[in-house]
């Protein structure tokens, strides 16, 4: 995405609506802010393209307008904004506001993957596990879901676990599947915690106490904005 240079005024008008997309249902926002945003986002402003998308698909402070949320999450997917590239990938696979286009959705996906978008680096590898939008590929899958795990993304981290446990594209490992369900575990999912319950019958204590402590030592590759 190319940076953009802007006021201090503008950065800090922004900055307000930088947790929009996460805490909406309980955000207020004013119709003058909506305006100053809806000019900025006409001036062709990517984060404020993104945020109206945003405001329009929620439903804060206007009616819920899919269509019109479409129209801004794409001017700014076309400025190379990754989470609008990923939201698009969303709509297209979930069908809203758009028909349902599972290639449209991949396309969209992979845009914002190739930018190491976490949340669209998972949501990749999902469609290459179903076959949709893709041809079934379970070692393009891995290869996705390793990237966005490498950034913490717990959804991955768990579905590595996943096709470690049923094999799939790789040898059965129980010991690999357990160290990827400890990770995800650790954002309090109770049936992530419940699955890795179980597998841990499966391991020797030896072979539990080895995998814990790799997991304690395991870092992020960096921080993922999904």
């Amino acid at each position: 995405m190319k940076i953009k240079i802007l006021t201090a005024a503008i950065v800090f008008f922004l900055a307000s609506f930088s947790c929009l997309s996460y805490a909406a249902e309980t955000t207020k926002i004013s119709d003058e802010n909506i305006k100053k945003l809806e000019q900025l986002a006409k001036q062709g402003n990517a984060d404020a393209q993104f945020n109206l998308g945003v405001i329009y698909a929620k439903g804060e402070g206007m009616p819920q307008d899919y269509l019109k949320a479409i129209k801004w999450y794409r001017k700014a997917a076309k400025q190379g904004d990754a989470g609008a590239q990923h939201v698009l990938g969303i709509m297209y696979s979930k069908g809203k506001g758009v028909p349902q286009d599972y290639t449209k959705a991949v396309n969209w996906y992979r845009k914002a993957a190739e930018q190491d978008h976490a949340g669209a680096q998972h949501n990749l590898g999902v469609m290459y596990v179903k076959g949709k939008g893709v041809p079934q590929d379970y070692t393009k899958a891995k290869k996705w879901y390793q990237k966005a795990a490498n950034q913490g993304n717990a959804d991955a981290q768990f579905n590595i676990g996943v096709m470690y446990v049923k094999g799939e594209g790789m040898p059965q490992n129980f010991e690999e599947a357990y160290f990827w369900f400890n990770l995800a575990a650790v954002k309090g999912d109770k049936q992530i915690i419940k699955a890795r319950g179980l597998l841990a019958k499966k391991l020797t204590p030896q072979a539990l106490l080895k995998v814990q402590k790799h997991a304690q030592e395991w870092r992020p590759v960096k921080a993922s904005k999904d």
